[in-house]
């Protein structure tokens, strides 16, 4: 009895760490997060119903993207050291498999957002179309990949709007813009750590198709863009959506931090300053979401 025990317990741990990698668990927790932070910035009574078929939707609408993602790219996952252990190259889950997971994910993820609103799952269903069926088969194709993901990349913020007022006004359009200039300094950072891997699998995501102060300027230019548009809502321009200049202040100097990085990246071209460019980005949009619920609440 106790070895029949002992011999299953690797195998489901086993699906279960595949399982999480096939929907790439911390990527959806960190859209929900996202969602959830749109959401309160939207809302002067939080209705928790509300808040739980958000996360839900969201992690299964970004989970299914993720799914489908890796049944197109399992031939070329296994040309990469960072993809080749995942379950579909090593053969751990079959095409089957993942294919069930992907559309049971996307229908009830979306028809969780349907029951919320309309919108929210109109946006949704573009999220994991556009990730799906543009992003995903032109990143073999051209650098501009990384431009067309930015628009499904860009949603979760400003989903959290519409799911609270189901209305797409200038709020959310702010919450897009500022995620979607976010995308380009966080995945050129990982397109620079990873230029090399990448080739290999015909990929090439850096703006200029290497790793040089000419990618590193456009990085420059979006992190101003992002800054400029992270602050925007201080000038009462945004419809309910603003904040006070002291937090625009703080705002702006984590945006500098982002922008620094840049600076000594084309400075030095290393992959250890890209490195610390990713991480600033990640603190970047994890913080200033935070900064925005608690100047929303001060108000």
């Amino acid at each position: 009895m106790s070895k029949t025990v002992t011999s299953t317990l690797p195998s489901k741990n086993t699906f279960v760490s595949d399982f999480k990698q096939l929907t790439k668990v911390g990527l959806s927790l960190s859209v929900v997060f996202s969602a959830i932070a749109g959401y309160l910035l939207a809302v002067d009574t939080i209705n928790y119903t509300t808040v739980a078929l958000l996360a839900i939707g969201g992690y299964l609408m970004v989970g299914a993207s993720n799914a489908f993602n890796q049944i197109i790219e399992k031939d070329i996952d296994k040309l990469m050291k960072r993809t080749q252990n995942r379950p579909l190259p090593t053969g751990r889950f079959t095409v089957q498999t993942a294919m069930i997971i992907a559309v049971s994910f996307a229908v009830f993820g979306l028809g969780i957002l349907y029951y919320i609103n309309e919108k929210s799952a109109l946006f949704g269903a573009i999220s994991i179309f556009l990730y799906t069926c543009a992003y995903t088969p032109l990143k073999g194709v051209t650098p501009l990949a990384v431009f067309v993901g930015a628009f499904p990349g860009a949603i979760p913020f400003m989903l959290g709007w519409v799911a609270a007022t189901n209305q797409f006004g200038i709020e959310a359009g702010v919450l897009f813009m500022i995620q979607f200039f976010w995308q380009f300094p966080h995945f050129w950072a990982i397109g620079w750590l990873g230029h090399d891997e990448y080739l290999k699998a015909g990929y090439n995501l850096l703006p200029m198709g290497k790793r040089d102060r000419k990618a590193v300027v456009q990085i420059l230019i979006y992190t101003v863009m992002l800054i400029f548009a992270s602050i925007i809502p201080v000038f009462h321009k945004t419809g309910t959506f603003y904040i006070y200049p002291i937090t625009a202040v703080v705002i702006f100097l984590c945006g500098a931090t982002i922008l620094y990085y840049g600076v000594q990246l084309y400075k030095d071209l290393s992959k250890d300053t890209a490195r610390k460019l990713m991480l600033a980005s990640v603190f970047y949009i994890t913080v200033i979401q935070i900064i925005y619920i608690i100047d929303k609440f001060l108000h």
